[in-house]
């Protein structure tokens, strides 16, 4: 009787932990893809409603995104979505960069032909005359990731993954306003001809042109504070 009330438990406590889960997912999602804005003000019994769910869940999963910075609670009346600033966005791109340049730097001493192959490949898509922006996005975030993956560094490739995805709210919101992107050939060049330290300044260039342009585009969109 007492193994069988510990398996039931058990078993409650793990959808629990099941739901919370999907839930921030779900969440983290919408957020990601903007259809959560920065700024929005965020309700548990709405966000029940959406996620199909009580508010138990979601209260769990917010305490959560919380922490991660996505969102902010406002006493008595919920969640705002975090603003987006200036200063965030500088600092953002100051980590990627220290981030991306090693992994550029390291990539370029040890890539192989078959990475240079795989790697070329993520942004083909850039050569299209008639693509959509999303996957321009996609492939944006592919090719950075894949040049963490080549310097073979689990931490830095990690710390990445994660800020690549506040940049991918960012990379979203941005091309709300402009379609355009930033191309990546003349750090596939620098790869391709094994060259550490033109990699290392080709990534260092192409961040803080994507820096700038995205403090322009949000600042024009007045979704800085």
């Amino acid at each position: 009787m007492i193994t069988a009330d510990l398996k039931t438990q058990h078993k409650s406590k793990a959808e629990k932990v099941g739901e919370v889960d999907r839930v921030y997912r779900l969440i983290k999602a919408w957020l990601l893809e903007c259809r959560l804005p920065p700024g929005d003000i965020l309700s548990e019994v709405e966000l029940a409603r959406e996620c199909n769910t009580s508010r138990t869940p979601v209260r769990e999963a917010c305490n959560r995104l919380a922490q991660d910075g996505w969102i902010t609670r406002i006493r008595q009346k919920g969640y705002i979505v975090t603003p987006v600033s200036v200063r965030d966005v500088l600092q953002l791109y100051e980590y990627r960069k220290l981030l991306e340049c090693f992994a550029a730097e390291k990539a370029a001493q040890v890539t192989s032909a078959e990475q240079l192959v795989r790697l070329a490949r993520c942004i083909e898509v850039e050569q299209s005359g008639d693509v959509d922006i999303n996957e321009i996005v996609a492939a944006n975030e592919l090719f950075h990731l894949g040049i963490a993956e080549v310097a073979s560094n689990q931490r830095v490739y990690s710390q990445l993954k994660l800020t690549l995805e506040y940049v991918h709210r960012l990379d979203t919101l941005s091309t709300q306003k402009s379609r355009g992107w930033i191309p990546h050939g003349e750090i596939l060049s620098s790869l391709q001809g094994h060259k550490p330290n033109e990699a290392r300044q080709a990534m260092a260039s192409h961040i803080d042109y994507a820096r700038d342009r995205m403090l322009d585009l949000l600042g024009s969109q007045s979704l800085l504070h």
